[in-house]
């Protein structure tokens, strides 16, 4: 039996005739950039995430630069101040701070539950300390309000990277409505996916947003008229309608990854195995199943040869990436242990209970 790690074209078909619809709108409309879909979208997805605010950029990189640069520029911070963020994540998170000439501060993440612990942020906060970036990464809600009374308590910006976590929970709010604002990544592969690169801010900061919509617009928030140096980031209206087709979709394709996850943890068993602590399902839409073994390389070649697909996230973490080579002796072991014996198991609404059921028996009969 062959089990793709992610079949995209099998996503698409769920829906193909009501994305056919969508694409040919944008195409016999003529307007393909910052038109009606781009509106309908954003006052969408706006809606379903719970801010008062969405715009659409190009990217999710964009979008975190986006969101940090709008408030180093309206709150007056310098080069070099800081903002704290867990070690483990992508390197896009990291990024952004550093292209808004700020520090990255990177602390570890708790090694069972994959979140960053109260005192560890407590412990990184200096006076050049502006905000914290939360990542919930793989889907899970890193979100607490003992994070909110920290940030409170120091008065720091609360940032959230949601580029993994469309549609996932923390109480009656979403991911991406916590913070001070939110990134969004619509990358193809996400929960909630474009059929290309696309991005949103989200927020209830009603100048913040105002300024990421001019930043992305090449700094114009009228036709021919710049007011700073701005960069070229807009979510095409091809995108926007394919976004708003999918959204209609997402909780229930949520609701199936996590139909998937429950099969996943009751019925791996193999002691070789480790998994994530389990979060109330509602706190995790399961973008990525991850699980952790010291053999991962081992369990990746014996999946491989069982057709089964996997992909590592991710197999170097940004402190030893050359981008940052004046990172690569620091040491944080729970992040490298992470990202040594990651493993991410296939997960899509598309997936069949046989095969996940196959892949649950494939994996509890390796023997290492």
């Amino acid at each position: 039996m062959q089990v793709p790690f992610l079949s995209l074209k099998d996503v698409t078909k769920k829906y193909a005739s009501e994305l056919h619809e969508a694409v040919n709108r944008v195409v016999d409309s003529g307007w393909y950039l910052q038109g009606s879909e781009n509106k309908q979208f954003e006052k969408d997805y706006a809606h379903y995430i719970g801010t008062k605010y969405c715009v659409g950029v190009a990217n999710g990189l964009q979008a975190l630069e986006l969101m940090i640069r709008s408030y180093k520029m309206l709150k007056g911070w310098q080069d070099g101040d800081e903002i704290i963020v867990q070690a483990n994540t992508y390197i896009a998170t990291i990024l952004s701070i550093s292209q808004n000439n700020l520090k990255p501060v990177l602390v570890e993440p708790n090694e069972k539950t994959l979140a960053l612990d109260i005192e560890s942020i407590e412990k990184a906060i200096t006076k050049k300390t502006r905000a914290l970036m939360i990542v919930h990464l793989y889907g899970r809600c890193l979100y607490n309000e003992k994070i909110a009374d920290l940030c409170k308590k120091h008065n720091l910006k609360l940032f959230e990277d949601n580029a993994q976590a469309h549609g996932c929970a923390f109480g009656e709010k979403k991911t991406g409505s916590f913070g001070d604002a939110a990134a969004h990544s619509f990358y193809p592969g996400k929960n909630l996916g474009a059929f290309g690169d696309a991005g949103a801010v989200t927020t209830d900061n009603e100048e913040v947003a105002d300024l990421v919509r001019t930043l992305a617009n090449y700094g114009s928030s009228k036709k021919y008229v710049f007011d700073y140096i701005g960069e070229n980031s807009r979510l095409s209206e091809l995108d926007a309608a394919v976004l708003d087709v999918k959204l209609r979709h997402l909780d229930d394709d949520n609701n199936r990854r996590k139909q998937i996850a429950k099969m996943y943890y009751g019925g791996i068993k193999n002691p070789l195995i480790k998994m994530p602590s389990e979060l109330p399902f509602e706190q995790n839409v399961f973008h990525i199943f991850p699980v952790f073994t010291e053999r991962r390389d081992e369990l990746q070649d014996y999946l491989k040869n069982h057709e089964i697909g996997t992909i590592i996230h991710y197999p170097i973490p940004p402190h030893k990436q050359q981008a940052y080579k004046e990172w690569n002796n620091f040491s944080f072991p729970v992040t490298e242990k992470i990202h040594n014996e990651e493993l991410s198991l296939p997960m899509s609404p598309t997936l069949t209970d046989t095969q996940v059921q196959y892949v649950i028996n494939t994996i509890n009969a390796w023997e290492a």
